[in-house]
């Protein structure tokens, strides 16, 4: 069998990977990933560590979970040379000074990096909440009821506790006064309505949801935050202290088995809500969480309501740019509605 196509497939993913990192504001990534993929077409370390992903699909995210280990080497100090490197241990990041020690950290630390992508990416970006809380704002103004709160693909349940974050927009904010998250130029256009929600369950699945109780939990979403982005990086370590102190229950469940055991509940709103989930899902899944939805949409009323809440990428047409879409369908009704769009680590929301 030849394996030149796969080893182009895969050099392929880590440079799209690179340049999506470079448009979204990471230089770092967007020169290191070049310099992988230079390693991967000459048969270097990286070549030999990616061994058996070379067909993977794009959905499996394998060059951020490359960089991932790579980057949670450096934050626990196994790889400790790096640090001065990495932006996010103090260190100032020079591609052609670093990649040797890289390159030798990469080939003393093999096992560990080969682990590193079995484990699907946890970035938990903080930042989607400004679309999330922005929609359910939107959403509850019809129904004014206590929130009952879901979330698929919820990694460390970050992002269920959106409503004690600080937005800051235009010339005003909202939410707590004292959050250590401040998520800056939140939302531009039409606003959403800024009154009070009151959520009264959190309650998250993923296939492998992450306890930021403790220091490894914290550890391990902080390795998939791109390491020179600094804002990112401060987010989330204000929402893991947040996390401390707001319970929301995490269950061990795929997204189909999640939605499928989902009820409704009188006089409350009942709320599921991802965001950039559903590219790592397969066909089968996607397609039974979508009849999940129905079900429970089918079951609403006046009094028992229920709303599907997204942020996931959209495209008008094939071959058209992806776009990343704040949408919602609300029951009794079911009508789609587009709120806005972001990019997809979050603000500013553009609102519709």
């Amino acid at each position: 069998m030849n394996a030149r196509p796969a080893i182009e497939h895969l050099v392929h993913t880590l440079r799209s990977q690179g340049r999506f990192c470079g448009s979204s504001g990471s230089p770092m990534y967007d020169e290191l990933f070049e310099l992988v993929a230079e390693d991967v077409e000459s048969g270097g370390v990286f070549a030999t560590i990616l061994s058996g992903h070379e067909d993977d699909s794009a959905r499996h995210a394998v060059p951020l979970r490359l960089l991932g280990g790579l980057h949670r080497l450096v934050l626990d100090r196994r790889a400790p040379t790096l640090r001065r490197w990495y932006p996010s241990t103090g260190g100032t990041w020079d591609a052609e000074a670093a990649w040797p020690e890289i390159v030798l950290a990469a080939a003393n630390h093999y096992d560990s990096l080969r682990a590193a992508l079995d484990q699907p990416p946890q970035t938990n970006e903080v930042g989607r909440s400004a679309a999330l809380i922005g929609g359910l704002l939107r959403i509850n103004r019809g129904f004014d009821f206590p929130v009952r709160l879901f979330e698929i693909g919820s990694s460390a349940g970050l992002n269920l506790r959106a409503d004690h974050y600080r937005y800051r927009y235009a010339d005003s904010q909202w939410g707590p006064v004292d959050s250590p998250v401040i998520i800056d130029d939140a939302w531009h256009g039409a606003l959403p309505p800024v009154g009070a929600v009151r959520i009264v369950e959190r309650h998250g699945y993923d296939i492998a949801p992450i306890d930021v109780t403790g220091a490894d939990g914290e550890m391990n979403l902080l390795s998939y935050v791109w390491p020179d982005q600094s804002t990112r990086l401060d987010r989330l370590r204000g929402a893991i202290a947040v996390a401390q102190t707001v319970p929301a229950r995490l269950d061990r469940r795929s997204g189909a088995d999640a939605v499928a055991g989902l009820t409704l509940a009188a006089g409350t709103l009942t709320v599921l809500w991802h965001s950039i989930t559903w590219q790592y899902l397969s066909a089968d899944e996607r397609t039974a969480i979508r009849d999940g939805v129905d079900v429970l949409g089918a079951q609403a009323d006046a009094q028992s309501p229920f709303a599907h809440l997204t942020l996931e990428p959209a495209r008008d047409g094939p071959g058209a740019p992806i776009r990343f879409l704040v949408r919602a369908r609300s029951w009794p009704g079911g009508e789609l509605q587009i709120l806005g769009e972001c990019h997809p680590h979050g603000p500013p929301v553009n609102w519709q």
